[in-house]
């Protein structure tokens, strides 16, 4: 997961270091550490904690982010920076609104209002260093090649590395893999990963499966998809994905070049049920509300929406959620038209190119919807000169797969259920919201 994907995505990268910069030249002239405070806030005792929950991962030397933020040594010139990007929840990069819909979200690694008062208050007090015996045990950071899932049961790499050069434009490819699997199995983790260093050139991959029966029949369906800032799949219990023997795997890829020659071989692996296990329900990952044909945003226009809609056949639970637009991506929306006609909201959140994050929903609050409920997916566009990502205001935009193109729709997880189901899974619901 990189800013650097794309060449717009760079722009946005570097757009973040600036600003962060600016923040450490402020600071630098604070960098002797602070004098132990009479009260308030330190970062060994109050901003270390938050910074281990929320920032270390990515902010660490060799990691995506641009700089580490292990240790005061490490953190005190950037202090102004941290402070403004967490207040405007830039980052850590979450950008789920969170006055309106679903709540409740699993991994969800964004600050508290106390965090950022606390992280605030440190800073206007001289972002003091505080009592090293305060400081909590560093915590263990996952290897920066680790697989998300765990150590995956099967792999499937693409056939051929792959060279992507200095100066190449953009390519999209469509690369098969066998399987190489001799029996039928369900997935219940599956996660798609670039080589390790060639992160920077893989703006994404969208893995999926064909595979053909006795009669000659055809199926599959989608996988996984890897993009910044997205993680492998692990599904929600009871629910799985069938692969059969014989698959053979599509690897959609979309390779950008960033300056110097760089090499891919990326793979997907598996985590599976044991054999003969057959889970409860099967869990659909799909593209919802897509407007390819009428997205129409005008040169200079702000706020130019665009409506898509997705009718669910039979009772469902909504298991996640994630924005899909492009440079001038500004909002989106998903809500369910329910056949009462009553309308609930089920997430909006804010767009940031650099990130395609997937907003898991926490299995209390997931949403229970019935059959032929329509997913009402609202986008909105700004091709504006406020716009400091739009490489150019004064054209039209469309639908198109290039990132200076756009698009619209959202991701959606989500299983079906019979009714008698539903309702049990109603009233449980209630239940817990009653004790």
């Amino acid at each position: 997961m990189d800013f650097a994907c794309c060449p717009y995505a760079r722009r946005v990268f570097r757009y973040g270091i600036a600003a962060l910069v600016a923040g450490g030249v402020l600071a630098a002239a604070g960098l002797a550490l602070a004098q132990e405070p009479a009260g308030g806030p330190t970062f060994t005792k109050d901003v270390l904690p938050i910074l281990q929950r929320s920032c270390q991962q990515c902010h660490r030397p060799g990691s995506v982010a641009p700089m580490s933020l292990l240790t005061y040594r490490d953190v005190r010139p950037w202090a102004r920076a941290i402070r403004d990007r967490t207040a405007q929840r830039e980052m850590p990069p979450w950008f789920i609104e969170r006055n309106v819909g679903v709540r409740a979200f699993k991994e969800d690694p964004s600050l508290t209002d106390a965090e950022i008062a606390t992280i605030g208050a440190w800073v206007e007090a001289g972002a003091p260093r505080g009592n090293p015996a305060d400081a909590p045990p560093p915590i263990e950071l996952a290897d920066l090649d680790d697989w998300r899932i765990g150590t995956p049961e099967w792999i499937v790499e693409l056939p051929e590395e792959q060279t992507v050069g200095a100066v190449d434009a953009d390519r999209w490819l469509n690369i098969w893999a066998d399987s190489r699997l001799t029996e039928d199995r369900y997935i219940k983790a599956v996660e798609t990963k670039p080589s390790p260093g060639a992160y920077p050139v893989v703006h994404h991959v969208a893995t999926s499966m064909l595979w053909e029966n006795e009669d000659g029949e055809e199926g599959g369906g989608f996988l996984n998809e890897y993009a910044m800032g997205k993680n492998g799949d692990i599904f929600p219990d009871g629910t799985g994905r069938l692969i059969r023997a014989g698959t053979q795997i599509r690897f959609n890829m979309h390779y950008s070049s960033v300056g110097e020659e760089t090499r891919d071989r990326t793979r997907v692996g598996f985590q599976f049920y044991p054999p003969g296990h057959v889970p409860e329900r099967v869990l659909i990952s799909r593209h919802v509300g897509d407007s390819f044909d009428t997205l129409d945003i005008r040169a200079g226009e702000d706020n130019a929406r665009s409506d898509g809609y997705y009718v669910l056949p039979e009772p469902t639970q909504v298991t996640g959620f994630q924005p899909h637009m492009h440079i001038r991506g500004k909002r989106m929306c998903v809500e369910a038209i329910r056949p009462s006609g009553a309308i609930e909201t089920l997430s909006c959140t804010g767009h940031n190119f650099g990130w395609h994050i997937v907003y898991n929903y926490a299995d209390h609050e997931a949403p229970l919807l019935p059959a032929g409920t329509i997913l009402h997916v609202i986008g909105w566009h700004d091709n504006t000169a406020a716009n400091r990502y739009n490489p150019d205001p004064k054209n039209w935009v469309g639908f198109g797969n290039r990132s200076i193109d756009d698009m619209s729709f959202a991701w959606m997880s989500f299983f079906h259920m019979p009714e008698d189901e539903y309702e049990r899974r109603l009233e449980a619901r209630a239940q817990s919201t009653n004790d």
